[in-house]
């Protein structure tokens, strides 16, 4: 790659890319997932093909998923535990953050760069905000891409922070290791404001701000959802879920959050649970990328695209019945294929 192309960016190829990624020049990092996130066709198949050749070099990292109600303090907990991964523990961190995109104009916040000065300073950290739009569970739709090209960029641990806490967080709990909720002190009516379905997915609780005259309540909070979490069938991973209490200000708790991680790994590397789970992710994210790619195929279809508008005119005066206006849109599409 020479110079010229380096600085302009254009006329990449998808070695250039790879050869870079492989290298961990960030820039070319930053650059490659910018266009693994392009809606663009011709961007996604140089993605694609950028992606094949950093492939056999991912699946080398810890994944963790992050999330937690808005005010729980996500971004500060991630730098604060970010930089103790990278300073005490002396790992290379990848952080793709998902940030919310405005469902009017299209825009996103994209803050968390700002928000994370001093991780962001570490040579052996990355922070990548990313525009959830209107993906599943705020989780950008080419979140996976981009962690299999940290992944082959060298970054050993990789941090998912979500939007917040939400049905479909499962998206996350999807495509990582280890599942960790942030929760704030003082559990009673939070407690049940909580989706069980997101208590049950984490493999921890941890209750921050546990700091200053939050301490008491913090540690009452932690109490009551390790009594809690009993409540549950245990996990497939055969792991037991903890709740612990930290503090992103102080520091507290994250040492013991690090060897409870620690602690889940080498349990579900020796019992066999780390490349199952890895497998079934990767059959699911195969099948919803074919879903994906159907999609988009039925509906940039030029048959498909002349017609769809006339159809849905027809449901919305009652002229046809939505299943049979579906059912002539695909019946059109199908006809439209070379024979």
């Amino acid at each position: 790659m020479n110079k010229k192309a380096i600085i302009s960016g254009k006329n990449w190829s998808a070695s250039d890319y790879a050869e870079g990624i492989l290298r961990g020049d960030r820039v070319v990092l930053s650059r490659a997932i910018t266009l693994v996130e392009s809606s663009r066709p011709e961007h996604r198949e140089l993605a694609q093909q950028v992606l094949e050749k950093c492939l056999p070099h991912s699946g080398n990292s810890f994944r963790i998923g992050i999330t937690g109600p808005p005010g729980v303090g996500k971004s500060s907990f991630i730098e604060a535990f970010g930089n103790y991964i990278v300073q005490e523990q002396g790992y290379k961190l990848a952080v793709l953050a998902i940030d919310p995109s405005s469902q009017v104009s299209g825009g996103s916040i994209l803050g968390d760069k700002t928000r994370m000065e001093k991780l962001s300073l570490e040579s052996n950290a990355f922070i990548r905000p990313s525009p959830a739009g209107s993906s599943l569970g705020g989780v950008a739709n080419c979140t996976h891409e981009s962690m299999l090209l940290c992944e082959a960029a060298g970054f050993e641990m990789i941090f998912i922070e979500t939007v917040g806490v939400g049905q479909s967080e499962t998206a996350v709990a999807g495509m990582v290791d280890f599942f960790m909720l942030l929760l704030l002190p003082g559990a009673g009516d939070e407690l049940q404001g909580i989706k069980r379905g997101i208590v049950e997915m984490a493999d921890i609780l941890a209750v921050n701000k546990a700091d200053g005259d939050r301490i008491e309540l913090a540690k009452s909070a932690r109490k009551d959802y390790a009594q809690a979490l009993h409540l549950f069938s245990e996990k497939p991973s055969g792991w037991l879920p903890k709740a612990v209490t930290c503090s992103a200000n102080s520091g507290e708790g994250l040492p013991e959050i690090w060897k409870l991680i620690a602690d889940y790994q080498a349990i579900v590397k020796l019992n066999g649970w780390f490349n199952e789970n890895r497998k079934a992710q990767l059959a699911a994210w195969f099948s919803s990328q074919l879903e994906q790619s159907i999609h988009r195929f039925f509906f940039e279809n030029p048959v498909v695209k002349s017609a769809l508008e006339a159809q849905k005119q027809a449901v919305l005066e009652g002229k046809i019945s939505p299943t049979n206006a579906a059912h002539q849109l695909l019946d059109l599409f199908l006809k439209s294929l070379p024979k």
